[in-house]
């Protein structure tokens, strides 16, 4: 797809070359007030996001997947400053924006900018498209070379609706049209940054893949950082780069695309990958090997302690219930938060003995799954036990090199001393007899 080239009107300097971090998040939390009674006494919170960590290289795709009401639409919106976040730190480019009022965030809407779920809801349907999409214009007082309407003309050619449409409502479009259209506003002062909350979620299949396509035609082309926020784990592959699954408020795992689907290490992700269906005729009649997650999330209210997911995990025990594992990078590229992680060596050896609650959940998850998860887990264990033993092995021989060739220039060194000393004595012995000489 040919995009026309934006006019010098809006064009802004790209700071962030790729691969440097665009957006820098550290301890975010977001938590929604419950109160009650006639003076409306605050009697608990929502945790929708509880403290995540993560980071947004310029030019990526990151993708963030996880059940309804894990926090992924908050996350999105505490990123782009729609919300006030409870607590933590939002850096964009180096500069710290968690706290940034209306008129502080107002220069950098240029820069940030958001695609919302909703086609329907998110487009005022008393405005055309033309007032729709030339708003960031007016409020960031830019004006376009050669005039707001042929920049709002380029910009519905850009994302593949007709120019001519300009003066037209949003009733008189379909949802993947209004989705399009909702994407030509996001773009309109050429942003650095896009966060896309299910941008094709409310869309057909055949719809959706065009509007997939056309996000990353844009990337390729313009250069845009995307944070895409989905549940459909497809789409998610197709598109991203790095994904980082949510649980509860957490980030569970943040890993690489072919890493995350090829070898996922936390159980979670594991069952989520199990649910993805595979278009194969001829697997119609084979047997499902999806893992069935055993009730339903806890409420955000009162989160579980320790791992959030225990309670629905086959491989819980005491650990899980007391300490909450940290997000830590176990493989390179891949953060896990997990005290008996998959596809590695188990992190609490220790403690073996499954809770009442993992019994249960095991018995939803079918034997081969187990079986595989137990096979593939010591394989790595004794993979990386013989890795501890080559090294220790490999630093003993290093040693006894090291002392070997100590050894030895400690002798020559004694031998050459012995020399020199031998050589001295033997050049002072006629000095001594000198003097009898000269007296006779």
């Amino acid at each position: 797809m040919t995009i026309p080239a934006q006019t010098s009107g809006t064009t802004l300097t790209k700071d962030a070359a790729p691969g440097d971090t665009l957006l820098k998040v550290t301890g975010l939390q977001k938590h929604f007030p419950i109160k009650k009674g006639l003076l409306q006494r605050q009697v608990g919170a929502v945790r929708a996001v509880d403290g995540i960590d993560f980071e947004v290289r310029a030019g990526e795709t990151l993708g963030v997947v996880g059940e309804s009401g894990c926090g992924k639409s908050t996350m999105g919106r505490l990123i782009t400053r729609l919300l006030e976040p409870t607590a933590g730190k939002v850096e964009f480019q180096g500069k710290d924006i968690t706290h940034l009022g209306v008129g502080g965030m107002r220069p950098l809407r240029r820069d940030v900018q958001m695609i919302f779920q909703d086609p329907y809801s998110s487009l005022n349907p008393r405005h055309t498209i033309g007032t729709i999409v030339s708003a960031p214009f007016k409020l960031q007082g830019v004006q376009p070379e050669g005039g707001v309407k042929k920049e709002v003309q380029r910009l519905l050619s850009v994302v593949g609706l007709n120019p001519e449409h300009y003066n037209r409502y949003p009733h008189e479009f379909s949802g993947g049209q209004r989705q399009r259209i909702g994407i030509a506003r996001a773009l309109a002062l050429n942003p650095r940054l896009v966060v896309a909350d299910e941008p094709v979620s409310a869309l057909d299949v055949s719809i959706q893949a065009q509007v997939v396509n056309l996000l990353d035609d844009l990337q390729s082309e313009l250069g845009l950082t995307y944070v895409i926020i989905a549940h459909d784990l497809s789409v998610v592959r197709h598109v991203s780069d790095r994904i980082a699954v949510m649980y509860l408020g957490k980030i569970m795992e943040l890993a690489d695309r072919d890493l995350l689907y090829k070898s996922p290490m936390h159980p979670y992700t594991k069952a989520l990958m199990s649910a993805v269906p595979i278009p194969d005729p001829a697997r119609r009649g084979a047997k499902s090997e999806r893992i069935l997650l055993k009730g339903d999330v806890p409420s955000p209210i009162a989160p579980p302690s320790g791992c959030r997911f225990h309670t629905r995990c086959w491989k819980a025990t005491q650990i899980c219930t007391t300490t909450e594992p940290p997000l830590k990078e176990l493989r390179p590229g891949q953060q896990v938060a997990c005290h008996h992680p998959e596809n590695f060596e188990d992190q609490a050896p220790q403690d073996v003995v499954l809770l009442t609650a993992a019994k249960e959940a095991a018995e939803l998850v079918s034997e081969d799954a187990l079986a595989e998860s137990a096979a593939t887990s010591a394989a790595v264990a004794a993979e990386v036990e013989a890795n501890e033993a080559a090294e220790a092995e490999t630093s003993e021989a290093a040693e006894a090199t090291e002392t070997e060739e100590s050894a030895a220039a400690e002798a020559e060194t004694s031998e050459a001393a012995e020399a020199t000393e031998g050589a001295a004595s033997d050049g002072d012995e006629p000095a001594a007899e000198e003097p009898p000489a000269k007296e006779k």
